[in-house]
């Protein structure tokens, strides 16, 4: 039974994959969290742009990207449905599902909501000796709700409040112990500004930056003797350009960086009998003491001799790879690109890709889409290849339905009240 709640946690997010080869100088130091299916993507606009959506321009699955985008929306209202079979590569039963959409208040707010739904398929748990217990199907969900607010003519802020439930276990006793499902409080908060009066080359475009900060929420386990594990609380600073060609054609390109604010494993050893940190900080802190300490507590690598034991110094300290710590620190933020070509509004392609290092979860996929837009019904797809064959992300397909509510608000995006 352990190990087949391990592998629910293994296949639940790419967040927790293991990379394959790392760095000469970087060792291999994943950093995991609880409930990763919050950072999972749930759409194919900015799925199919290597998930470089954090800038891009609003539409109803932004409540996940950026909520403050919304108040820069043209349209009065849209509503969005989405389904992505996840790890087909190793079930056919997993799936995310997620409705989302949002509604102009006036010319200076917009309110938004979202429900994501993760199912991890039919597990079988058995005991300790292999004997049948009972049939499950854990599953997880997220609730949000959000809201922006107009601060000038080209910038805008956003906050979410959202409340997750994760039950993997179905209340079965693991180890002695009592398991429960983790339940959580969450927000999330965004900045954008937008300029639709930019000239580059002579040709007329919009520049838009987004900066978010989310999944900031309370520690949780799965038992009471467990230990409680972050939120994936990421950072996420995204810029796009639109170049509008002509009449007809317009390209936008986008480029997000990432980092998650989860502070970084430590290295440890034995030393006189006990386990402990040789390099790096204790990652068992508070929430905010968590964000800012990923900023500076990778433990870096340290050096072994011949023999494959750790070296020390005079002093009994261990002694790190020089340049190794700011080296991993950096190996912490993940790169996405992405390019869209819309042409008269009506038929769109994309494509994208998505970079994290190799010490890191080692994550590397291309990715491609299309989307068809007529009236006020559209529907996007999106494609990713990875570039390990092996991959349990290969061959994910995203699909979303999208449909326009209310009449179009003409100039609405370049003047608040």
């Amino acid at each position: 039974m352990i190990s087949r709640i391990l592998l629910v946690l293994l296949v639940a997010s790419p967040l927790l994959l293991k990379a394959q080869a790392t760095d000469d100088q970087l060792q291999l130091n994943t950093i995991t969290t609880s409930m990763p299916f919050l950072a999972i993507t749930p759409e194919s606009r900015g799925g199919a742009m290597g998930e470089a959506g954090t800038a891009l321009s609003p539409n109803s699955s932004s409540i996940f990207w950026n909520t403050a985008m919304l108040n820069f929306s043209e349209d009065k209202a849209e509503i969005s449905v989405s389904y992505t079979p996840w790890l087909r590569k190793l079930t056919n039963d997993m799936s995310l599902s997620y409705i989302s959409g949002y509604s102009k208040i006036g010319k200076r707010a917009a309110v938004a909501g979202s429900l994501r739904y993760f199912s991890l398929g039919e597990i079988t748990f058995t005991d300790a000796n292999g004997e049948f217990i009972r049939d499950d199907k854990p599953s997880e969900f997220e609730i949000a709700a959000g809201y922006a607010f107009r601060l000038s003519e080209k910038s805008s802020i956003g906050i979410n409040g959202k409340f997750a439930y994760s039950n993997l276990t179905g209340g079965l006793v693991v180890a002695g112990a009592q398991t429960k499902a983790g339940v959580a409080g969450i927000a999330d908060i965004s900045y954008a500004f937008r300029n639709p009066d930019i000239r580059w080359f002579g040709v007329r475009g919009t520049y838009s930056l987004g900066v978010t900060i989310n999944n900031i929420g309370n520690k949780i386990s799965y038992s009471e003797l467990s230990r409680r594990d972050f939120l994936p609380q990421n950072l996420k600073i995204g810029n796009a350009y639109t170049a509008e060609l002509d009449k007809f054609n317009k390209i936008t390109l986008s480029i997000d960086i990432q980092k998650l604010l989860v502070p970084t494993p430590p290295i440890y050893a034995l030393v006189d009998g006990e386990q402990q940190i040789v390099a790096g900080r204790n990652n068992d802190v508070g929430v905010i003491g968590g964000m800012v300490q990923s900023f500076f507590d990778a433990p870096g690598t340290i050096q072994k001799d011949d023999n494959g034991d750790y070296v020390q110094d005079a002093n009994g300290n261990y002694v790190i790879v020089k340049g190794s710590k700011f080296k991993e620190e950096l190996s912490e933020i993940g790169l996405s690109t992405g390019l869209e070509y819309w042409y008269a509004n009506v038929f769109a392609l994309r494509g994208g890709f998505f970079y994290e290092a190799p010490n890191k979860g080692a994550r590397q996929y291309f990715t491609v889409g299309a989307a068809f837009q007529y009236n006020i019904f559209g529907i996007d797809l999106s494609y990713i290849a990875s570039l390990k064959r092996d991959s349990p992300l290969s061959n994910t397909i995203r699909f979303t339905l999208r449909f326009k509510l209310g009449q179009k608000i003409k100039g609405e995006s370049e003047k608040p009240e």
